[in-house]
């Protein structure tokens, strides 16, 4: 956790479905409380239209964060990097579902709208850049700038997704 580097030098070769899948699917049940307007309508549901409303945001967070991470791994491959799939989805899953999850906690109790959840919104998504940079860096043998790049995409995706439904 404080040497994100050497963890995720340590990780290229293994896949890390179950975390991934679970924290993701958890991070999506939570993504509709985030939302004012999203968690309005689920709140004020009956309990019948909430529940599958909750379920099917839990299993289009999944489905997103698999098609995010294998864009990422496929033009990190196009760039010339070496490392597997398994490992940069279920890598990228993770980073994508942990480094939003302060964002999401305060905008759980403050709102979508408070100047703090902005700000932590941003903060995170500067974090994930990082942690994705560094992940595709080490996982695929690439220079740090070609790494960006292979992940730039999934990063304005995060952008345009989560965050600025928020801000």
């Amino acid at each position: 956790m404080l040497r994100p580097s050497a963890t995720f030098w340590q990780m290229r070769d293994y896949a890390v479905w179950g975390p991934a899948l679970i924290v993701t699917f958890i991070y999506g049940l939570l993504a509709v409380f985030g939302f004012d307007d999203a968690r309005e309508d689920v709140l004020n549901a009956p309990m019948a239209n909430s529940i599958p409303w909750v379920l099917t945001a839990g299993v289009a967070m999944v489905i997103s964060g698999l098609i995010l991470g294998a864009v990422t791994h496929t033009l990190a491959r196009q760039l010339g990097g070496d490392g597997t799939w398994a490992p940069t989805i279920g890598l990228s899953m993770l980073i994508m579902s942990i480094t939003d999850a302060p964002r999401l906690v305060f905008a759980l109790f403050l709102g979508g709208d408070s100047s703090l959840v902005k700000v932590v919104g941003w903060l995170t998504w500067l974090a994930a850049g990082a942690l994705f940079t560094t992940m595709v860096s080490k996982s695929h043998d690439l220079p740090w700038q070609k790494a960006l790049g292979a992940s730039a995409l999934q990063l304005i995706a995060l952008l345009s997704l989560l965050k600025l439904g928020t801000l």
